[in-house]
């Protein structure tokens, strides 16, 4: 389990969110998504944003992995400030990976596990790629034996497993994680949660994770920011969330309904 930072920390920011706005459309349809978001992360924390389907959270990591355009406000991530409307710098692409929700949906399917891996470094100008494709298919519990199968052979957990490890290749300093367990069953779900915690333990990598699942957000973050309708309601150490001390009536209504769940067991790694 990760030790749960103060949020007074005197730790260098990762990431920093302040009066973040975010829209989709044009006109009269114009969507206003994200509404005067602000956090900021801890280099090394792992922060966590909660909240039910269309509350944003996902939209503040495309902002920030560069995926998104339409925003305003202040952002920087590991000293870059992103300025409205540029796509992100060849370096800042280097330290910023995103992992997503569908493992198969952002896996090539043409592609084998090895060119997954490493065409990216390819392109960055990396060395010895065939020896950081097989540390990062160890490191992910796969093993080179996986390395020439292609996506469709794999299951949704194996599939995870790579994009996790096609991510890891870049040596990146911030993970942004959207819903990366959510399409698979609660007991590879637990496995894969194992397998990121080793991760930022034995790498220090800065994690911002989005999950729908407070649970699952209390077990794997430091810091909790709640967000419903666009807006951010609630920030938190995940502490409060365990021992049922939340002040927000929308995050108690999410803590209950995570109580009402079937908890998912998560098995501690060693």
């Amino acid at each position: 389990m990760p030790d749960k930072a103060s949020a007074t920390s005197p730790r260098e920011t990762a990431i920093h969110c302040a009066g973040l706005d975010v829209f989709y459309g044009q006109g009269a349809t114009r969507h206003h998504a994200v509404k005067q978001a602000s956090f900021d992360v801890a280099k090394g924390e792992s922060f966590g944003i909660v909240g039910g389907s269309g509350s944003g959270k996902s939209t503040i990591l495309r902002v920030l992995a560069g995926l998104d355009g339409d925003w305003q406000g202040e952002v920087s991530v590991l000293g870059h400030r992103r300025a409205t409307g540029s796509a992100p710098q060849r370096d800042y692409r280097l330290k910023v990976q995103m992992i997503f929700q569908d493992p198969f949906g952002s896996l090539h399917p043409r592609h084998t596990i090895d060119r997954c891996l490493s065409e990216a470094m390819r392109c960055h100008g990396f060395d010895r790629i065939e020896q950081r494709v097989v540390s990062a298919l160890d490191r992910v519990g796969l093993g080179k034996s996986f390395r020439f199968r292609f996506p469709h052979q794999l299951s949704g957990g194996q599939r995870q497993r790579v994009a996790i490890a096609r991510a890891l290749v870049l040596e990146p300093e911030v993970l942004l994680l959207d819903e990366p367990t959510s399409a698979l069953d609660a007991s590879i779900q637990a496995e894969v949660l194992n397998l990121l915690q080793e991760v930022r333990r034995d790498l220090g990598t800065t994690f911002l994770f989005v999950s729908h699942d407070l649970g699952v957000i209390a077990h794997m973050c430091d810091r909790v920011a709640v967000m419903r309708q666009g807006e951010v309601v609630e920030t938190l150490p995940a502490s409060r969330i365990t021992a049922g001390e939340v002040a927000h009536p929308y995050t108690r209504e999410l803590l209950a309904n995570c109580y009402a769940a079937q908890p998912v067991e998560f098995v501690q790694a060693v």
